[in-house]
């Protein structure tokens, strides 16, 4: 019997791999040989409260869903068994996660293959890197304080002067009425 066409349970892995890719901030490739099943379950409970999302994916059925563009530096990760981090939202707090639960499980064949961020594919050490950076919230707070200074300074200048003003009108005020006296 000859099929036509792809499975329709394939195609739909595919569509729902590309749904999720479409929404991910970053991507993290990892070996997962020697993770058991309870262990991949915690993992990805920890990994949903930083709204990440832990795979393990079929490298074929992977690379349709990365697409024709795909550079050939990101789909050189998937060799061997792969799965995947998925930030959605923060690829910071992600990261940490999941190298706090491998460096914490101690088993050295489950290890970060390498990463895809703002289109760009990292290696396992700017992975590593990344989880070492502040969390989105400290980013925006800093660039958010960088962005206030100038106008806080501004209004303490511009309130320095008012209150010079005042003090000026003050002192004619008092100086006219010891005259007036």
């Amino acid at each position: 019997m000859l099929r036509k066409g792809p499975r329709a349970d394939k195609v739909e892995t595919v569509a729902a791999m590309q749904a999720t890719l479409d929404r991910a901030a970053c991507i993290i490739f990892t070996n997962y040989r020697g993770l058991t099943v309870s262990e991949i379950t915690e993992l990805r409970r920890a990994l949903r409260s930083t709204s990440g999302e832990f795979h393990v994916v079929k490298n074929t059925l992977f690379r349709r869903a990365l697409g024709d563009g795909a550079p050939e530096a990101l789909l050189s990760l998937l060799s061997g068994p792969t799965a995947v981090a998925i930030a959605l939202d923060d690829p910071v707090a992600t990261s940490k996660t999941l190298l706090t639960f491998l460096r914490d499980l101690r088993k050295p064949d489950v290890a970060v293959k390498g990463g895809w961020l703002d289109g760009r594919v990292f290696s396992a050490d700017d992975v590593t890197a990344l989880s070492k950076a502040p969390p989105k919230q400290v980013l925006q707070g800093q660039v958010l304080g960088t962005l206030q200074a100038p106008l806080s300074n501004f209004v303490g200048t511009l309130q320095g002067a008012a209150s010079e003003f005042v003090r000026t009108l003050q002192a004619l005020a008092d100086q006219r009425q010891a005259q007036a006296a």
